[in-house]
């Protein structure tokens, strides 16, 4: 059973895959270059100390997003 959640919403340690983009702009510009594409596979390293932003691995790279930004990217869980 597959679950559609924000990417903001996985657990550090968790992994999930890329369902869709719900942002616009420069930023879905810059989330697309850095990987951010259907079907890709995110894993959730951890969070900072106060919990923004959080780490994740994404395609071999280790990309630090805002949650803020993170709300805008939806995944699918299994």
């Amino acid at each position: 059973m597959t679950s559609t959640i924000s990417l903001n919403q996985l657990a550090p340690g968790q992994s999930a895959k890329v369902k869709e983009l719900k942002t616009a702009g420069s930023m879905r510009r810059r989330l697309l270059d850095l990987g951010l594409i259907a079907h890709t596979e995110v894993m959730c390293l951890g969070r900072s100390p106060l919990g923004d932003p959080s780490a994740y691995l994404i395609r071999g790279a280790v990309i630090a997003i805002r949650t803020k930004d993170s709300q805008n990217i939806i995944i699918e869980t299994s």
